[in-house]
């Protein structure tokens, strides 16, 4: 399904992605983890097509999509949401997928009278996405009023209208509580079961490990820094139980521990 071989990103005289290489399976949920630095913001982007590659190949359902400005790329089946959130606050709840829902569409030059119009626009599938997000009831609420979750919950539903076949989750557990993460979950699990493929960036591992079928990591190498911080480095990749036991080991529940 995705297919990332030998990619690799410069800024200046910094590598941040360097030779990464891994595939996903059709349905598969794959977690990419790593410390804070390590390149997981900038693979998403570089499979979106937000920063081109230095090297390497990028092909989703056989098809090499590395040379492909990012609305090609979403209309050949990847979306994503952002570790920051980004909605348009002002807009209603449904207006926000209606706006996903009709990215690929040419519009006119009545385009905002078409969008926020009764006539053409498709609620019952508006209403469908958002009962399935958990979002049913705020259907005419502004977005900018909604819970900190709501709106996490609102951009991944704004991630599905674009009917997707790969969907990039980054980090979207960041500044959730408890709760709030609880739920996230279920949300991840959900979106397999439309068979939908997902690759999961993320910090909070306990949300990691109960979503996820395989983790990109090979082994990880636990190391004091003489200024007394502990870290880790990464390699390859590895059976999710093997990290699992790592983690547990060190009673880590989140890769800012380690």
């Amino acid at each position: 399904m995705l297919k990332i071989q030998n990619i690799g990103k410069n800024f200046g005289g910094v590598k941040a992605v360097d030779d990464l290489s891994f595939n996903i399976d059709k349905g598969e949920i794959v977690g990419l983890i790593g410390p804070n630095g390590s390149g997981k913001s900038t693979t998403i982007n570089l499979i979106c097509g937000v920063f081109p590659v230095d090297l390497g190949n990028i092909s989703v359902d056989n098809r090499n999509v590395t040379g492909l400005p990012t609305h090609e790329r979403v209309a050949s089946g990847i979306s994503r949401t952002f570790q920051n959130i980004r909605l348009f606050k002002d807009l209603s709840v449904w207006q926000n997928i209606w706006v996903a829902l009709q990215q690929d569409s040419d519009q006119s030059s009545g385009w905002m009278q078409e969008w926020f119009g009764n006539s053409k626009v498709q609620k019952e599938k508006i209403k469908e996405i958002l009962v399935f997000s958990g979002l049913g009831n705020r259907f005419n609420d502004l977005a900018g009023n909604l819970s900190f979750g709501e709106q996490r919950r609102l951009e991944l539903a704004r991630a599905i209208a674009s009917k997707p076949k790969l969907i990039l989750l980054d980090e979207p557990a960041a500044g959730m509580n408890s709760d709030e993460v609880a739920d996230l979950r279920q949300r991840i699990l959900d979106l397999k079961k439309l068979g939908l493929t997902v690759l999961l960036v993320e910090h909070v591992m306990d949300l990691v490990m109960n979503v996820v079928d395989r983790i990109k990591v090979e082994r990880i190498e636990f190391f004091n820094r003489v200024d007394g911080l502990q870290m880790c480095r990464i390699w390859g990749k590895s059976a999710k139980s093997d990290l699992q036991n790592h983690l547990l080991a060190r009673n880590c529940k989140d890769l800012t521990d380690l």
